[in-house]
């Protein structure tokens, strides 16, 4: 497929512009890349404070689970949520916002959301970074189960530059896209299992879980907080089914991108 090819031949451009949109991020704010460490250390000693005190939430997932289990396991979950709802959210926008490359015919455009989805994995990977350091410190500890995380998180990354791809070319030629985009982010919010688990869904509400089953971020999340929180082994079958069905998102989102390209110009 041609733009996997592209992408694969303009690696180092698409570095470049990655590092561009990870700069941009806080420019102009007195703290800059400080923000990146603060605001994930600030949002794990809300979650803490909020769904463990106040709430008293629980995963049922191991026995003696305490309120910093249940904070970080709602962390983890939103790291991963808030990289797929934010790629939902910017896409659209990506190639409109830089009509310019569109109209270089020798510019691969097809790297353009791919730096955009790279900048928020660069964001994800700090949440995961203090989050360990938090496990280690403050919970249980890790175990040799850590080291599925890469394994467990890449379905993610397929499923969002094929989202990244999908909705940055549509967005080109329907501006309402956009706003879709913003309520999709919402449901994958309520429907990953970000606060609760699929046992939970199974004793509380097994109609919905009829549903819930063919989201792949619920196994993702669920695999995430089993290897990090618990050192438990993954269930293959579920996170299987994530990596193939973010692989058919990857390929659609890159057919549709290749698609639609030849007329971005003159949507523009």
């Amino acid at each position: 497929m041609q733009v996997l090819v592209n992408v694969a031949s303009h690696r180092e451009l698409l570095w470049q512009f990655l590092l561009r949109n990870v700069k941009s991020q806080h420019k102009g704010s007195y703290l800059g890349a400080f923000w990146l460490v603060a605001n994930p250390l600030l949002m794990l000693s809300l979650y803490t404070f909020v769904f463990g005190v106040v709430f008293g939430g629980r995963f049922g997932a191991v026995e003696g689970e305490t309120t910093l289990d249940y904070a970080f396991g709602v962390f983890l979950g939103l790291s991963v949520i808030n990289l797929f709802s934010s790629t939902l959210g910017v896409s659209p926008g990506v190639i409109l916002g830089q009509p310019n490359f569109v109209k270089k015919v020798v510019f691969p455009v097809e790297i353009l959301p791919l730096a955009q989805v790279g900048s928020l994995v660069y964001n994800m990977s700090i949440s995961m970074i203090l989050c360990l350091v938090g496990v280690m410190a403050f919970g249980d500890g890790l175990s040799w189960q850590v080291l599925w995380i890469p394994f467990v998180l890449a379905p993610v990354l397929l499923l969002s530059i094929g989202m990244a791809w999908f909705l940055a070319a549509l967005g080109v030629f329907l501006r309402d896209v956009a706003h879709l985009t913003q309520f999709l982010g919402m449901v994958f919010l309520y429907a990953s299992g970000v606060f609760y688990s699929s046992s939970n869904v199974l004793e509380k509400a097994p109609q919905f879980w009829v549903f819930l089953k063919w989201n792949p971020l619920i196994h993702v999340i669920e695999s995430l907080r089993r290897v990090t929180l618990w050192g438990q082994d993954i269930n293959f079958s579920h996170l299987g089914y994530a990596w193939g069905f973010s692989l058919v998102v990857l390929l659609c989102g890159a057919w549709t991108f290749q698609a639609l390209r030849p007329g971005f110009a003159d949507a523009l």
